[in-house]
């Protein structure tokens, strides 16, 4: 049993998402949080510049003891990840992987439609990762950069969010997508509007779920799994405090504000 606690990381509010996801996967483990707030947003930022970051997250979790580490952010992901996971002692996974492991075991998809950050979509790492387990799977790109500073302002369900999601989507539409990733983990506070848009015959991909299935599995595999029927201890930092993170935290994991400490990196 390794009762440290798994550090998680996202630009602001976005991996609250996958955090959420976590959460129901693993009831019993310890969580750390670190919302970096003030550099938010990624998706605009250079590769070098999103490996830095990445890096200062890694190493203000570790300080903070964490037995393994999720980068749930898609910029993060696909222009860091690869960049700095073998250069530290603790698994460190993100946001890719998981998801594209469980679109290889559907059989019904084909036609995968990707809304990500400018950032992700110019990495190409989703469509890269895809083509590994699903070489004949035909992928549609769209960068949505408008979409995680709407969510950050909490317009998740006005007329301006519909307006943005209407023209963003029209890509997938035309190419009649048979499922959507949500390549930011911000996404998902907007998937009732993006459903809305496309029809209920377009499945919408949540990376959150993914994560926290295959955490279940890691955490079993490299025995490092917390107390069975512990009383989970969670924390939360950030690096510019912000309202909207706390509105969104509740919302999301409503009567565990308790147990969550805000307070500057």
């Amino acid at each position: 049993m390794d009762d440290r606690p798994i550090g998680i990381f996202d630009s602001g509010i976005g991996g609250l998402t996958v955090f959420s996801e976590i959460i129901k996967a693993l009831p019993s483990e310890n969580i750390i949080y670190l919302g970096d707030t003030k550099q938010f947003p990624y998706g605009n930022k250079s590769k070098k510049t999103i490996i830095d970051i990445t890096k200062e997250n890694i190493n203000f979790l570790i300080k903070k003891n964490v037995k393994l580490i999720v980068i749930a952010c898609g910029t993060a992901t696909s222009q860091a990840l690869e960049e700095v996971k073998d250069k530290y002692n603790i698994p460190i996974i993100g946001i890719i992987k998981p998801t594209v492991m469980y679109l290889a075991k559907e059989k019904n998809i084909r036609k995968i439609g990707i809304m990500a950050t400018a950032g992700t979509i110019r990495s190409n790492s989703w469509e890269k990762e895809i083509k590994k387990l699903m070489p004949n799977a035909k992928v549609i790109n769209k960068a949505c950069p408008l979409l995680a500073p709407m969510v950050e302002e909490g317009w998740t369900d006005n007329e301006i969010a519909r307006l943005v999601i209407k023209e963003y989507v029209k890509v997938f539409k035309e190419e009649t997508v048979d499922s959507l990733i949500l390549g930011c983990t911000h996404y998902p506070l907007l998937k009732n509007l993006i459903q809305e848009e496309l029809g209920n015959k377009v499945k919408i991909i949540d990376t959150g779920k993914q994560v926290g299935k295959f955490l279940e599995e890691l955490l079993h595999k490299e025995k490092i799994n917390g107390k069975p029927k512990n009383i989970p201890n969670y924390k939360f930092y950030l690096t510019e405090i912000e309202e909207g993170f706390i509105k969104v935290a509740n919302n999301l994991i409503p009567n565990t504000i308790d147990n969550i400490n805000f307070s500057k990196k």
